[in-house]
């Protein structure tokens, strides 16, 4: 068990852990498991950083990023198209995903991807790739996965998988599918396992969309 206290000092040390995060302020409020991360950052990277750190700290169960992204003025005045085609040529060259099938947008150095994929792995790849880009305030992932498979999606494969997989010590996770949509309920015990339970439902073949529903309970303690 964790009071306030003791899980905002884990999320700061976290953060503090990170080398990216080491000379950065960002604040950390906690309460009965919901995290908030205040401050500025001069980076999108570092934004996202601290939030991952944040969601892997035994006792999360919600983070609400409140981080602002505030470049230097020179960057701040960095040309849109000069980005964009930027992130157009790193697709291009990164076999992973099929760049010719992503559309990118940006406005005030918030970029948006939007177009349609085969697999969530590279919907995500295509943000990690781009998200340490200089001058950018902002990543909104509108891509849409849209499966070149036409088997139907098989609920015990990724019930399988769930058992199977060493990280989730949980197993109250319930599985349902529909069409092409795959619904995640029940309760895990860390941030890391509900992730980690989406990630493997979104391996299988012909999956769509995954609905993460699941909880995070932990129980904390009534000392604050």
């Amino acid at each position: 068990m964790k009071t306030n206290e003791q899980l905002q000092k884990d999320v700061r040390d976290a953060i503090k852990w990170e080398p990216l995060l080491a000379a950065a302020e960002i604040g950390v409020c906690a309460r009965d498991g919901v995290i908030t991360l205040l401050g500025t950052v001069d980076s999108y990277a570092k934004k996202s950083e601290a939030e991952n750190a944040a969601k892997n700290v035994a006792g999360v169960r919600v983070v609400i990023e409140q981080i602002d992204v505030k470049t230097s003025r020179n960057l701040q005045s960095r040309d849109n198209h000069e980005l964009a085609d930027e992130i157009l040529s790193i697709f291009k060259l990164n076999h992973e995903i099929p760049g010719e099938r992503i559309k990118v947008k940006i406005e005030k150095s918030w970029v948006t991807l939007e177009g349609e994929l085969q697999w969530n792995h590279q919907k995500d790849a295509a943000a990690k790739l781009i998200q340490k880009l200089v001058g950018i305030r902002g990543i909104s992932n509108n891509i849409v996965i849209k499966s070149d498979s036409t088997d139907e999606v098989e609920k015990e494969d990724i019930e399988r998988a769930l058992a199977r997989n060493w990280s989730i010590k949980e197993q109250d996770i319930h599985v349902a599918v529909s069409n092409n949509t795959v619904l995640l309920t029940g309760t895990v015990g860390s941030w890391y396992e509900r992730d980690e339970a989406e990630r493997q439902a979104w391996k299988a073949p012909g999956v769509e969309l995954v609905d993460n529903e699941l909880v995070v309970e932990y129980e904390y303690s009534l000392v604050s």
